[in-house]
């Protein structure tokens, strides 16, 4: 075993937990006694489906605990009825291109988690994604337990079974494709010391305030990547803690698309590295794709996300933000 795998080991043994591990009434007394507040972020892009679900269930954990204090959706450009459907259920809804308008507006769940920034007020906050068909409340509970109780941790991954519906209709646990494909061999490879975060990309996690608002943030796919990668870099591995969640169900996407993610989450870990000679952030990156359009392949090109928001913490400090607010 290599000095790497023994520090990755290591700091699983530490920073490992259970969602059992952490009653809701505990840690709301526990966050009483710290006297800090709770903000839930669910970002959203044509989720009507399912987003009121999510909502409902975060809603009522904070009407029976106290532990969440905000519980607000970020809409991403939606072109359903997305707002409603999270306003109905009892969430604050902000749309991502109507706040901040002279800073402008990207597409991107990155975009949509750092405009929650400018927006929310929590001293914690707690990320769980729109689509989710197979979940609890206690994705919330496990991911605020390790943050109340250990001023050293920063940021939580949460971590899960992934449900994946077959095309026949059956329910498999192969979910995570470009967590096996792209994610764990980069971080096996060339960030060995954090090849023991089991869902590097989880959807769902939680941080303090002052960490989110210190990073820069990707505004696609690749914030997840960046804000661990960031954290153990600037503060340490044991900044970062994780917590089993157990079992998640939601909806996949398809190859080509899952490619896109791919290529931005390989853009994201070169900027990283110590010899980095990554694109600028406003640069142009095109993934060139091939499809079948009747007996001859073509190719296509796709945008990859490439730009980074700077630290949240310099738009806060450094002008007058201009809020526009849909509920």
């Amino acid at each position: 075993m290599s000095e790497a795998d023994r520090i990755a080991a290591a700091w699983s043994r530490r920073r490992t937990s259970r969602w059992q591990d952490w009653p809701a009434r505990q840690l709301a007394e526990r966050k009483k006694h710290l006297g800090v507040s709770v903000s839930v972020v669910v970002p959203a892009r044509n989720e009507e489906r399912t987003v009121a679900g999510v909502v409902a269930a975060i809603a009522k954990l904070a009407a029976d605990t106290g532990l969440v204090d905000e519980l607000v959706v970020m809409d991403s450009d939606s072109t359903d009825q997305t707002s409603e459907a999270a306003a109905k259920a009892g969430a604050t809804v902000h749309r991502t291109k109507d706040i901040a308008q002279h800073l402008g507006s990207f597409p991107g769940k990155g975009e949509a988690l750092w405009k929650s920034l400018l927006v929310t007020k929590g001293d914690l906050l707690v990320f769980v994604d729109a689509d989710l068909t197979h979940w609890g409340p206690h994705f919330v509970t496990g991911l605020l337990g390790p943050l109340l109780h250990d001023e050293k941790v920063l940021l939580v991954k949460g971590f899960y079974e992934r449900l994946y519906k077959e095309s026949d209709g059956s329910v498999t646990a192969d979910g995570g494709r470009v967590t096996e494909l792209v994610a764990r061999p980069l971080l096996s490879l060339w960030w060995p010391e954090l090849s023991g975060v089991v869902q590097p990309l989880a959807g769902e996690w939680a941080a303090r305030r002052d960490l989110m608002e210190s990073l820069s943030i990707p505004v696609g796919y690749g914030i997840e990547l960046a804000v661990l990668m960031d954290t153990a870099a600037g503060h340490g591995l044991d900044a970062v803690a994780q917590v089993d969640l157990g079992r998640r169900g939601h909806k996949h996407q398809a190859s080509h698309d899952l490619a896109v993610m791919a290529a931005e989450l390989l853009l994201v870990a070169d900027r990283r590295r110590p010899e980095a000679t990554a694109k600028d952030p406003h640069d142009d990156v095109y993934l060139r794709q091939f499809i079948r359009v009747g007996k001859e392949m073509r190719q296509r090109s796709r945008p990859v996300p490439a730009a980074e928001r700077p630290p949240a913490r310099s738009v806060l400090t450094g002008g007058n933000i201009i809020l526009t607010t849909s509920e």
